[in-house]
């Protein structure tokens, strides 16, 4: 199945909605039942502004974030869609992308 890999960077100290927004990234991809989202913390790295942002042992504030969604052609218009109603600036990557599993699916627990 053809889709996308879309990444989304920001930064921990960035809020929306009262919440961090890498939180709120992964919480609006379970509310649009998207396929799963990953947010991971990097340790160093800089944008537009050119400015270093780290995490430093005593302060995480400025360090750096990416939110990871595989989504279908669907998902992704949805996604954008919704995320256009909201007031902030957020940069990212959509980049194509083939999803699939592989190996033998194992039943969840209930």
């Amino acid at each position: 199945m053809n889709g996308y890999l879309i990444s989304f960077y920001t930064q921990q100290d960035r809020q929306h909605r009262g919440q961090p927004l890498g939180h709120w990234l992964i919480g609006l991809a379970r509310e649009l039942e998207l396929r799963g989202a990953t947010l991971s913390a990097a340790l160093e790295g800089f944008g537009h502004s050119g400015e270093l942002r780290s995490a430093r042992f005593f302060e995480h504030a400025q360090q750096p974030l990416v939110v990871r969604i595989a989504a279908t052609e669907d998902e992704c218009a949805r996604l954008f869609q919704r995320l256009d109603q909201e007031d902030f600036d957020l940069f990212y990557v959509k980049t194509p992308a083939e999803l699939g599993h592989v190996g033998k699916r194992v039943a969840r627990d209930a």
